[in-house]
């Protein structure tokens, strides 16, 4: 998610599309809380891992 987050981010900058910088931007963030939360050994969606 973080990934496709900060690709969304540099496409929507590099074209001059802001509703996919906003989008990117969302993803990353949201990618970031999930990834802090499962660093910390809490459950995330009724999972502890995600592989």
């Amino acid at each position: 998610m973080i990934i496709l987050g900060l690709i969304l981010l540099v496409l929507g900058w590099l074209l001059g599309i802001s509703l996919l910088y906003y989008i990117g931007g969302i993803l990353l963030v949201v990618g970031v809380v999930l990834l802090v939360l499962g660093g910390t050994g809490r459950a995330v969606g009724g999972r502890r891992h995600y592989f």
